[in-house]
């Protein structure tokens, strides 16, 4: 009885595996499409990475400078102070 059971899924699944392969082939044609498509798709993909990776990076940028120029504008007032407080 046990080995029926598996030899009734062996037969069920070699012939879904059958009908799985046999895909009508495609012509030279449809194979180029198929390559150009792929093609144009890896390019859009790719120029959306490099514009979120640019985005970030100018975000990046942006938010360091803000941040010297605040330290620099603190630092240079506190300079100012220094020297105010010597100077009386």
């Amino acid at each position: 009885m046990r080995l029926c059971k598996y030899f009734l899924a062996l037969a069920v699944g070699l012939a879904a595996a059958s009908f799985s392969f046999a895909v009508s082939p495609q012509s030279p044609k449809q194979d180029m499409k198929d390559a150009g498509h792929a093609t144009k798709n890896a390019a859009k993909d790719t120029g959306r990475a490099t514009r979120d990776t640019a985005k970030k990076t100018g975000q990046a940028t942006k938010r360091t400078s803000k941040r010297v120029a605040h330290k620099t504008a603190r630092k240079t007032r506190q300079g100012a102070e220094k020297v105010e407080d010597k100077t009386r």
